[in-house]
């Protein structure tokens, strides 16, 4: 076998149709359009439609809404903090922050902050600062002997 011989399977490539151009191509005229409707025409949007029947998407009963004010933290448990503190990527006496993270890889977009999770072990002390933590995150840290400071904690508006 030589490179110039080297060919794909009969029928793994359909080169595609040229409609359009003229009757004898057996796609002249409407180019497999059919006649004048509005699916014969260019810009036809009607995905949602079911020939006048009422359309799945307004059968279906509607629940809930989007907060437009929802945040939306990315979240760091305490377990692979402690895995890039053994692999040495974190020092432990330095102080860990939102700039720290994504430097190392832990976090890759901080969009509305970062949250502390407790899943995991941690041994090391850390002094970390965060948008966000869990109770169970601010214990493990503080039993291991280091301090989770959160910033930006927004009070809760009084009704």
């Amino acid at each position: 076998m030589k490179l110039n011989e080297i060919s794909d399977n009969a029928g793994a490539r359909k080169s595609r149709m040229r409609v359009a151009r003229g009757i004898g191509s057996g796609k002249g005229k409407t180019a497999g359009r059919g006649g004048k409707g509005q699916r014969g025409r260019s810009g036809v949007a009607i995905k949602g439609f079911e020939g006048g029947q009422m359309p799945l998407h307004r059968r279906l009963p509607k629940r809930g809404f989007t907060n437009p004010s929802r945040k939306d933290y990315v979240v760091v448990n305490v377990g692979s903090l402690q895995k890039a503190v053994d692999e040495g990527k974190i020092d432990a006496a330095q102080p860990v922050d939102t700039a720290l993270l994504e430097k190392v890889g832990l976090v890759r977009h901080v969009r509305d902050g970062v949250r502390l999770l407790a899943k995991g072990e941690i041994t090391v002390a850390l002094r970390i600062t965060v948008v966000g933590a869990s109770k169970a995150a601010i214990e493990a840290i503080a039993k291991a002997g280091g301090n989770v400071t959160v910033e930006n904690a927004e009070a809760p508006k009084a009704a």
